[in-house]
């Protein structure tokens, strides 16, 4: 069994920069098998089709970020360090898996379902963590919030809308400035005080 998982995990290695390379609808099996340095019929063993690979890869990538996401929340004492870490984090977990979002953005309407079921799955899953933390915040007397469910949906609808700006940043030094004023704009607001 830990076989079968390392190799499907090099299977998933080697699709992930085939796609990255080609996009989803210009490869083949045949170039994910070459990538790999099997045979194709290999691949067959442990995945259906190039589609299975493909929706295995982004889960893949997702599971990993919302696993880490999770972990650097935990590691954190109170619920502004919380927040501002899950900001931080999650923000450069997209910029790093640009290569992946650019084939979900390319991909979209040939795996319009698959994409959209994973992006709602995910959305969900951070407005759970989110809440969580404002959730603590509010016991704890720090944050001051009317509808914790609500805002957390407004975090993470905002930080969705800063993906494609941050994406599409070439500098650090500008991603880390827009991420900073998000930070700011998230725990000081926009109202003179």
């Amino acid at each position: 069994m830990v076989k079968k998982s390392i190799i499907r995990g090099k299977i998933l290695d080697a699709a992930q920069e085939v796609f990255k390379r080609y996009g989803y609808g210009k490869c083949t099996m045949d170039d994910i098998a070459r990538e790999l340095g099997k045979g194709k019929s290999s691949i067959y063993y442990y995945f259906t089709s190039k589609e299975d690979i493909f929706k295995a890869v982004v889960e893949n990538e997702l599971g990993l970020m919302k696993t880490k996401l999770r972990e650097a929340v935990a590691q954190k004492e109170t619920a502004p360090e919380k927040l501002k870490t899950y900001v931080l984090e999650r923000m450069h977990w997209v910029k790093s898996l640009k290569n992946l979002n650019t084939i979900l953005l390319n991909e979209f309407i040939v795996q319009r379902e698959f994409v959209e079921h994973t992006r709602q799955q995910t959305d969900n899953e951070e407005i759970v963590l989110v809440r969580s933390i404002l959730n603590e915040g509010v016991t704890a007397g720090i944050f001051h919030l009317e509808d914790p469910t609500m805002s957390s949906i407004a975090i993470v609808t905002a930080l969705k809308g800063m993906e494609i700006p941050l994406l599409t940043t070439h500098t650090n030094d500008l991603f880390e400035k827009r991420l900073d004023g998000l930070v700011d704009v998230l725990f000081f607001g926009i109202l003179k005080r």
